[in-house]
């Protein structure tokens, strides 16, 4: 009858069944075993090493296995120091695993493999009459990373949002270099363009070098004009005494152009072109645990800036320095074990900038609006609007050569969301103020600064009453690319001509006051 199923046909449904289960078990049964194998591999040998730590020993020879694309000369610089014809004494086998894992360590921080390379150990040929009893193989397996990768999406910045296109060429030369070329268009950056290529000095990984170059155009809607971007860069930074160090010179040719119809005589005054040309020191120092939504750990920071003094010409002549401090604290709730995700956190921000003489003469130049500090929005002084704090003409935001700011900030977990998520609401406080620089006679703002005594007395005036303020609460959001934050600020001490803003405010960034 049609339809109907064959008792045959059921017989061998039911043996091809069985065999298919046969087939999971025994492989099933299989990998159990090379687990278990494994497994008592790795005991015996963490056993054998435990038990032989003191145990001479002198590495003979090592080899990277896997590092097709990597010159030996680069390896070579990296693994000669782990031989014993380069040390002073014979090595204890627990002294060679730790200078071995110290290699392997350099290596995997150049960026150049996918993971953390392996490590074996064997004996040589005994039968190789150069052998000694004590002598010791060390194999390192590794594998590269793709030399070529080319990416597309969105990321974020301080208060903007782009789509960017990046290539990126990995060991170029064999030596851990990159060429990164890159893309973008923005809400605020309409367009950037950027070439980098970096490399690290004699193959230490906390030592590089890079050279650059870059054109953007970006429109700053604050102050009723666009600048436009060209230059090139070279820096060099190393991991020190006190934390990252970077050194840097920097060569742009600026332009403030697309002047809006409203915009004020103090901007038109500096429209047109100019260049720059500055050295640049900066230290940092994180030791917080999330650097998005720190719980625990420091932050500190600082940089010096000089520019068009001396020898490096240009027409803008200025020191400019800055330093930035924050800091967080977990904060233990009773009957919770563990971290209740209750943090509080301050920070800090303050900086200078010093008109000095161009080249060589004796007469030093006023500021202009490139150089000087904004100060107001939602990733410094929350509650006031881009560019809101400090000296205004008319609508715009011309920006102050002496500032500071601070917050605090209480953060929570939601309820039934937990601590360990990246969602906190949000109490915080901050304030600020921004100040061109004074006559230390007149206190009158400084259209020629010939006075040096300008800058204490612009420095006393920062202390000369409340700081603008606002206060409120919001949600946060630690995204692994960026800091989101919808916050309800109430502005509490607002200055004459300031731009506060009442209500609800988005914040995104990645450095966040």
């Amino acid at each position: 009858m049609a339809g109907q199923i064959d008792p045959e046909d059921r017989i061998f449904e039911k043996l091809r069944r069985r065999d298919d289960q046969a087939q999971e078990e025994k492989t099933r049964l299989v990998n159990e075993r090379e687990r278990a194998l494994y497994e008592k591999h790795q005991r015996r040998l963490r056993d054998l090493v435990e038990a032989n730590t003191t145990l001479p020993c002198t590495i003979s020879s090592v080899r990277v296995l896997g590092a097709r694309n990597t010159r030996p000369a680069f390896l070579k610089r990296i693994v000669d120091p782990l031989l014993s014809v380069n040390q002073d004494r014979p090595y204890t086998l627990s002294e060679a695993l730790r200078e071995t894992q110290y290699a392997v360590d350099k290596l995997y921080r150049h960026d150049i493999f996918t993971e953390r390379p392996s490590i074996s150990i064997d004996r040589p040929d005994q039968t190789d009459p150069s052998s000694t009893p004590t002598d010791i193989d060390v194999y390192i397996s590794a594998r590269e990373k793709s030399r070529l990768t080319f990416k597309t999406g969105t990321e974020a910045g301080n208060t903007e949002g782009s789509a960017f296109t990046n290539l990126t060429l990995r060991n170029i030369f064999g030596g851990a270099e990159s060429l990164d070329l890159n893309a973008s268009l923005g809400t605020r950056t309409r367009s950037a363009y950027q070439a980098r290529f970096e490399t690290p000095i004699l193959a230490d990984p906390d030592v590089r070098a890079e050279i650059g170059g870059l054109a953007s155009a970006t429109q700053k809607g604050w102050a009723s004009h666009e600048e436009i971007l060209k230059g090139g860069w070279a820096k060099l930074r190393w991991l020190g005494t006190g934390g990252k160090h970077e050194l840097s010179y920097n060569g742009l040719w600026r332009q403030v152009t697309g002047m809006a119809e409203h915009a004020s005589p103090t901007v038109r005054g500096d429209a047109g072109d100019s260049v720059k040309s500055s050295i640049t020191y900066s230290l940092a120092n994180d030791q917080r645990d999330y650097p998005l939504l720190p719980q625990s750990g420091y932050l500190t920071k600082s940089s010096i800036e000089l520019a068009g003094w001396g020898p490096l010409q240009g027409d803008v002549a200025f020191v400019k320095t800055e330093v930035e401090a924050q800091g967080a604290v977990p904060i233990p709730l009773p009957g919770v074990q563990g971290r209740s995700g209750v943090s509080f956190t301050t920070g800090f921000r303050a900086g200078i900038l010093h008109p000095l003489p161009l080249g060589f003469s004796s007469k030093p130049e006023s500021s202009r609006i490139n150089d000087r500090f904004q100060l107001g929005g939602p990733t410094d002084v929350r509650g006031f609007r881009l560019g809101g704090l400090g000296p205004r003409d008319g609508n715009d935001a011309v920006g102050g050569d002496v500032y500071a700011a601070g917050s605090a900030n209480l953060l929570m977990p939601i309820p039934r969301v937990g601590p360990d998520k990246p969602f906190r609401i949000q109490a915080f406080v901050n304030g600020g103020r921004l100040l061109a620089l004074k006559q230390a006679e007149s206190g009158k703002e400084k259209d020629q600064p010939e006075s040096s005594g300008s800058v204490p007395s612009t420095i006393a005036e920062l202390w000369n009453g409340l700081p603008s303020m606002a206060a409120g609460l919001g949600l946060v959001y630690a995204h692994p690319a960026a800091r989101f934050e919808l916050n309800f600020s109430l502005p509490l001490v607002i200055r004459k001509g300031e731009d506060a803003r009442k209500g609800l405010q988005f914040g995104l960034g990645i450095s966040m006051l």
